[in-house]
């Protein structure tokens, strides 16, 4: 499929996003009744806006951005391709991975076709559709995919495996799409890197395969309940897997088991390496540790650890994780 077909299939789909909201500022010398008799209060509201991208999943009018673009709105307003403008509620956003979920009233939206990240390789091609800036509307890019599970973007989000890619991605970008080359959504860009501020070569998307169970799950209940071991994770290092006489480095290492929480009630130990979990291989830490937050609460699953030297089955019920606090 040529490029052009690509932009063709997608680019109806993606969205342009304003949001407003009235902050009042406060002067302090106010709380004096002595100033606030001459001075009267400060009725002057700050208006705040802002400004995104997004991409209709659903005809019924579901649209999936950034939480950062839509966070703290008061009014949310899209603009589509089309042209037409419509004012959008929020359905439910999930900070954890900085994904919202917004709609508009309507039937028959030209919803984006979405596509397996998941084959996603190195060096494919892929496009970048939004609104850079929040002036250059159903802005196109290409670029290839840089790399793939990129972590440790975001501080405090435990959950990110980013696509990394060099199709160019600025401010107001945040929320479009990532499409391959049928034109379906593999991803919803989110960051860049970069010293100015603006295009450097290096943005980030959040892969469909993180992105659509979160979208589901906010559109079916407005919010995101995550599974809970209570342990901390860690990666499989080459001095670990020779202390534990390890084949391989994959796998998480269980580096601390929090008492009385269904990791430690399920007989996980220090030092355990977790290989399997609800009958799939763990890479890794980072992939242990989306494993268990995309499955349900309260479901019992079986896990598959290392332990000195052997392979031990345990059965796990886990609790539902807390939300991630964030430094402000």
């Amino acid at each position: 499929m040529a490029l052009t077909d690509a932009a063709s299939r997608a680019l109806p789909g993606v969205v342009k996003i304003a949001t407003s909201a009235q902050r009042r500022s406060r002067n302090p010398f106010l709380d004096d009744p002595t100033f606030r008799q001459f001075f009267g209060r400060d009725n002057n509201p700050q208006q705040l806006l802002g400004e995104g991208s997004g991409v209709l999943v659903r005809a019924d009018g579901y649209i999936l951005t950034n939480n950062h673009v839509v966070e703290g709105a008061q009014q949310i307003q899209v603009e589509l391709a089309d042209k037409r403008l419509l004012p959008a509620r929020l359905v439910g956003t999930d900070p954890d991975t900085d994904l919202a979920v917004i709609k508009v009233e309507g039937t028959g939206f030209p919803a984006v076709t979405i596509g397996d990240s998941q084959a996603l390789q190195v060096a494919d091609i892929v496009l970048a559709i939004g609104n850079p800036f929040g002036v250059f509307g159903n802005t196109v890019t290409m670029g290839i995919v840089s790399a793939l599970g990129r972590t440790q973007i975001s501080d405090g989000n435990p959950f990110e495996t980013f696509i990394q890619t060099d199709a160019a991605i600025n401010q107001g970008n945040s929320g479009g799409a990532l499409v391959n080359t049928q034109g379906e959504l593999v991803g919803i860009n989110s960051s860049i890197f970069s010293r100015t501020g603006d295009f450097s070569g290096i943005g980030f998307a959040i892969p469909m395969a993180l992105a659509r169970p979160i979208m589901e799950q906010l559109i079916a209940q407005g919010e995101v309940k995550r599974g809970y071991l209570g342990v901390n994770l860690g990666a499989v290092t080459a001095e670990i897997a020779a202390k534990l006489a390890l084949k391989e480095l994959r796998g998480a290492f269980v580096a601390a088991v929090l008492d009385g929480a269904p990791g430690a009630r399920a007989g996980l130990r220090v030092n355990d390496v977790i290989v399997e979990i609800n009958g799939k291989a763990t890479a890794d830490w980072t992939d242990a540790i989306n494993s268990i937050a995309m499955t349900a609460p309260e479901q019992t699953i079986p896990l598959k650890v290392v332990r000195d030297g052997s392979v031990v089955d345990l059965r796990v019920t886990l609790g539902r994780r807390p939300p991630v606090r964030r430094a402000r």
